[in-house]
């Protein structure tokens, strides 16, 4: 799982550099010859070691809402985890019990930061800030 906290964490410190001082933003995302979604990218707090952001995918061509996660950076340890996830869960927790009453995974919380692993790399690989000619919103450079 620190593999991908790690990893989160440089992905997202590209898009918090991108961000600069706002405190919100929207970015496209193709869906084929479909009409785009977009992923809303909200900074909640911002303290010196930390900073908490909620990213929100919208899709005009689902009924279901979209995947919501407050996602904790800890800039010291440079690492970034899911501490929660809607309309799923409010918090995640670290492990359950299993079985439960839920029928929660044991490692849900595994689950959800390999899932904004694999989120951010396809942001990174097809994003576009909304409002600007397309073009790819994060590089490696």
């Amino acid at each position: 799982m620190m593999a991908h906290c790690e990893a989160n964490y440089g992905r997202l410190m590209r898009l918090l550099r991108w961000l600069g001082e706002r405190d919100e933003a929207r970015l496209l995302l193709p869906q084929g010859d479909a009409a785009p979604g977009s992923l809303t990218l909200r900074v909640l707090e911002r303290c010196r070691y930390t900073t908490m952001l909620e990213l929100e995918q919208h899709s005009p061509h689902s009924l279901l809402p979209g995947p919501a996660l407050t996602v904790r950076m800890y800039h010291d340890a440079r690492s970034a985890e899911v501490s929660g996830a809607r309309p799923y869960r409010r918090t995640v927790p670290a492990r359950h019990d299993y079985p439960n009453a839920a029928m929660h995974q044991r490692d849900e919380k595994v689950q959800w930061n390999r899932f904004l692993a694999e989120w951010l790399r396809h942001l990174q690989e097809h994003g576009a800030a909304a409002g600007t000619p397309w073009r790819p919103l994060i590089s490696d450079a």
